[in-house]
Order: structure tokens, then C-alpha cells, then sequence
């Protein structure tokens, strides 16, 4: 029996594919889960208003299929940051945080991950940050009431793109309903800019680690790479994560428009199990 899940980026897969196609993709190449994409395009910024009916006919896909969705990755409030000085857009933000949250209640999402930013499209500042601690303080509330986990993504930009930063927001909120979801090869780029290591970063994180993006990186690049390609040192990540009590994975990955992404599916899930399985073997 495996001691780990492995979920699928739904990024990863063509976007034109029907929910049942990439859920039996997910199930064919070897994954437990997929991990669902609100970004900040309208397309998927509707699934929040999903009627009862549509909830209800993808639940019981996810039955159908044996492949549930049971994280959602967040990255919508990079157009709508709860943190932003116009109050507009910070109202349009909690909105989508509130919709978001009764949507993987709906669904059973466990795990909301909330992109690392107070402001995105705007300059950070004192206010900004300010602005983003209230609101998210209203935010895991909301999530308190309903059960769900809302854990920061490390992202590119300097607000937080380390565990160490997420660590301080996350005690500052101090609730079990904020957590850490850390992506790897965010950090590993953050680390290797700053002269420090990625491994101690993440350890700063102990006992806040939900899950871990996996994902490949360079320097000055983190993103549209595949697994081997980058710099990101997987094996130690995985080992370092999985002795913090880490037992929930994605790879994260994009489409890239070519006949063989089916392959990279696979490909994917293959490289990453083998270090998983090799983790659990040595923890049995």
C-alpha cells in the first residue's frame, strides 16, 4: 500500500479535454488526484459559479472515474489580490476567496492553495501588506467554519518566495487553517539567488507543511521545463519533506501543445513515483 498521493497539475493536461477525459487521463497514467486550476482568466474564474446541478454531475465523475479532485490551486487573486489598495479589487478578491471556499467544500477540496502575494500587478508596500494580513485573517476564518485548509504557495517575487517568509505570515495568522504548500523549485531559485540553502528553508517550515509543488526550475526560470532539465534537486527535496510528515505531492507541469503530451504525463509521474516509492521503502 502506498504511503504517499500523487496528484496531477490540471495544467498539465489539454485545457480543451472534458472533465471526464482528464480524470480518466489522471487514472490511466498512474495519479491519485488532480489538483484543479482557478487562475485569473474568466474561463476558470466561472467555475465558481458552477450551478448545484454542475457540482453535483463532477462529483460523481470523480466516482465514476476513481479519480477525485482534491486540491485547488488559487492563483486568481493575481488579478484580484486581497491585498490591493483599491477596494474594488480587494472586495472582488474575497469574493473569490468566499465562492472558492464553498467551492471545495461542494466538491471535497481539501487543500485551497493560496498563491504568495499581497499585490501582484501592483507596487507591495506597507499598506498593501497590511491590507492582505486583515483580509486573510477574514479568509481563514471563512475557511475554519467549512473545514478547509488554506496553505500560501512560495512564489517568484520577493513577498514570499521562501518558506521562511510563509512561516512568519502563517504564525502571525496563527490558525490551523493556514498552512504552508511549498513549490520547490520556487524556493530552490530563491535559494540559489540569495546564497542559501533550499533545504533549510524548507525546514523552517516544520510542522506547517501540507504538501509540495514539484516543479522544475532554472535560474531565472521557473517555468515550461520538464522533469531533469532544471536544476531542482528532487531526491533531497522529497526526503527532506517526507520526514516533516509530507505525504501529499503534485507535479507541476504545463501543456506544451505537442502530440506527446500524453508522454509527459507519464513520463512524469514515473520519475517522481520511483523517488516517492524509494522514501516510503526507506521509512518502512
Amino acid at each position: 500500500m502506498k504511503a504517499y498521493s500523487l496528484g496531477l497539475y490540471e495544467k498539465a493536461i489539454p485545457s480543451t479535454l472534458s472533465w471526464k477525459e482528464k480524470l480518466e487521463t489522471a487514472k490511466i497514467c498512474g495519479y491519485d488526484f488532480i489538483e484543479i486550476s482557478i487562475d485569473e482568466s474568466e474561463e476558470k474564474l466561472s467555475r465558481l459559479d458552477m450551478s448545484q446541478s454542475e457540482r453535483l454531475e463532477l462529483v460523481q465523475l470523480m466516482f465514476e472515474t476513481g479519480t477525485p479532485i482534491r486540491s485547488l490551486c488559487l492563483s486568481g487573486h493575481r488579478k484580484y489580490p486581497i491585498g490591493s489598495k483599491d477596494p474594488k479589487i480587494s472586495s472582488m478578491g474575497m469574493e473569490i476567496m468566499q465562492k472558492t471556499i464553498q467551492f471545495a467544500d461542494d466538491l471535497g477540496i481539501r487543500i485551497v492553495m493560496l498563491a504568495g502575494y499581497d499585490v501582484y500587478y501592483e507596487q507591495s508596500d506597507q499598506q498593501t501588506r497590511q491590507l492582505f494580513l486583515s483580509n486573510l485573517k477574514k479568509s481563514v476564518d471563512l475557511a475554519a467554519k467549512s473545514g478547509i485548509l488554506l496553505a500560501f504557495e512560495t512564489m517568484e517575487t520577493e513577498f514570499m518566495n521562501t518558506v521562511e517568509k510563509a512561516k512568519e505570515i502563517v504564525m502571525h495568522i496563527h490558525s490551523p487553517y493556514l498552512q504552508i504548500y511549498p513549490d520547490i523549485g520556487n524556493i530552490t531559485n530563491a535559494a540559489v539567488a540569495e546564497g542559501k540553502d533550499v533545504l533549510l528553508d524548507l525546514n523552517s517550515g516544520f510542522g506547517s507543511l501540507v504538501a509540495m509543488h514539484l516543479k522544475e526550475t532554472k535560474p531565472g526560470q521557473f517555468r515550461d521545463m520538464m522533469y531533469g532539465e532544471g536544476h531542482v534537486n528532487f531526491s533531497e527535496a522529497i526526503k527532506t519533506a517526507w520526514t516533516m510528515g509530507v505525504r501529499r505531492f503534485v507535479t507541476e507541469f504545463w501543456y506544451q501543445e505537442n502530440d506527446d503530451w500524453k508522454d509527459d504525463v507519464l513520463f512524469s509521474r514515473i520519475f517522481i513515483s520511483r523517488l516517492l516509492n524509494k522514501e516510503q521503502k526507506n521509512h518502512a
